[in-house]
């Protein structure tokens, strides 16, 4: 089938694109009135989402229906479609979700059984003003062959490689004038997508939080788009088409944090989402600020250990969703952001030797992954080559002796960790409390905490 578009006749087509906006409601008003302003210059404005529209905001994750907020104010807002990210897959509410939502999840790679109610499409068509506009979706897919989220959250979903699939879907640009591909898998894989499929028009990427300009080179002729997290940036592509073809690309990104216009209603909608008491009570107070995530994670990994009374203790560094927390009274609330997965806080029993395989696991990626420790330090020895790659490590215990490899010991961790990992571990304790509630608990015994300067890594 054909395009329709008549030759000669030369279109505009614009698109708003968002990604990894996680929960940000704060900054849907000035999004809101942005997105307005588009659609009075062109009423057939396309607004789409990369994926992670939730997780790291408790104010929607857990409202009544955890991460509806969000879905109303995207279906307030207007947007045409969203892939489906990683965490989307954090809340079993997803199903619900998907039926409230006034738009389609396009996701040509997952899988559902009919029980679990997840109702996706892998592509979907847009008439605008004549011109055809074809989208297929994709999500990130993890050497488990799953996306980053804990698999208790997967039953009866399954997933197939992104690049595999997104392949199988050439006929959809035969059938459009513009195909673009709404992605979720990251900014390297993106440009791979380009290279592999010269078909598509456009990638609307999401995933890693990389920040763009609209200085990015075309990658085989296909423009690549990406944001960073939270809502600080969005997208502008304007796409021209001619005669069923596109035959120009731009990229423009807004500062959304510099729009100063709100629209009314949706500040009025977050203003009622966020009016929850119990997330200011105060549990602590911060002598000094926090100044980064090191300093966030260490006083987390000594609350597992408090809560536990392991000998040793493990958050993964995406664990922790907040880099930075000011001096004062710490809430409710900034407990809820810094660990906002609800996962369950479990103590395994680990040879040092296990112990040593499970981190080695992280330090084949990079330092940016090895994760945050309590009751032990390691000492990272860096790949001078790239300044980032671990080479090796060294484990000590507080009092300086070296960790005893054939020594059990208890380490304390989320649920996450301990499903994700392929180490083989034996004597799981499900302590049945979530690894938010430690944290709280830590800081009403504490009263007040100073972490200012303290780290368990060191670099060589």
């Amino acid at each position: 089938m054909l395009a329709i578009v008549a030759y000669g006749q030369r279109r505009d087509i614009h698109i708003l694109a968002v990604n990894d906006m996680h929960s940000n409601i704060d900054a849907f008003p000035q999004l809101a009135a942005l997105i307005d302003s588009l659609r009075t210059a062109d009423p057939n404005l396309l607004v789409f989402s990369a994926g992670d529209n939730r997780t790291g905001n408790p104010l929607n994750d857990m409202y009544e229906i955890p991460a509806y907020p969000m879905v109303a104010l995207m279906n307030q807002v207007g947007f045409n479609a969203s892939t489906l990210g990683n965490h989307e897959f954090d809340v079993h509410s997803l199903p619900r979700l998907i039926g409230l939502s006034n738009f389609n999840y396009i996701c040509a790679n997952v899988f559902a059984d009919d029980t679990t109610g997840i109702r996706t499409v892998p592509t979907q068509v847009f008439d605008v003003n004549g011109v055809k506009v074809g989208v297929v979706g994709a999500v990130q897919v993890n050497r488990w062959g799953r996306p980053d989220t804990h698999p208790e959250n997967l039953h009866g979903v399954r997933f197939e490689e992104p690049m595999q699939v997104v392949g199988r879907y050439e006929w959809l640009s035969r059938e459009c004038d513009v195909t673009i591909l709404l992605s979720h898998v990251g900014y390297s894989d993106d440009v791979k997508m380009a290279e592999a499929y010269p078909w598509l028009d456009l990638i609307l990427g999401g995933h890693t939080h990389k920040q763009l300009t609209a200085d990015e080179p075309l990658h085989n002729g296909v423009l690549v788009t990406q944001n960073r997290n939270l809502l600080r940036y969005v997208t502008y592509v304007t796409l021209t088409v001619d005669s069923g073809r596109v035959t120009d690309k731009r990229a423009q990104y807004f500062d959304l944090r510099k729009i100063k216009k709100k629209n009314k209603l949706v500040q009025e909608m977050v203003r009622f989402f966020s009016d929850n008491p119990v997330f200011q009570e105060v549990l602590a107070r911060a002598v000094t600020p926090f100044k980064s995530i090191d300093e966030i994670g260490c006083m987390v990994c000594d609350a597992f250990l408090d809560g536990t009374g392991a000998d040793i203790s493990i958050e993964n560094r995406r664990g922790i969703r907040a880099d930075s927390l000011a001096a004062g009274d710490i809430t409710v609330l900034d407990a809820l952001h810094i660990d906002p997965f609800g996962n369950q806080a479990v103590v395994l029993k680990l040879t040092g030797d296990e112990l040593f395989q499970l981190l080695q696991s992280y330090s084949r990626m990079s330092t940016t992954h090895f994760p945050h420790l309590g009751g032990l330090h390691a000492e990272l020895t860096i790949d001078p080559s790239d300044g980032k790659s671990i080479r090796k490590f060294k484990l000590t215990l507080p009092d300086g002796r070296e960790l005893n490899r054939k020594k059990t010991y208890l380490v304390a961790t989320n649920s996450y960790v301990a499903a994700s990992s392929d180490v083989d571990m034996e004597g799981i304790h499900y302590t049945h409390l979530q690894t938010s509630d430690l944290i709280m608990e830590f800081l009403e015994k504490q009263k007040s905490v100073n972490y200012q300067g303290v780290s368990r890594i060191t670099y060589k």
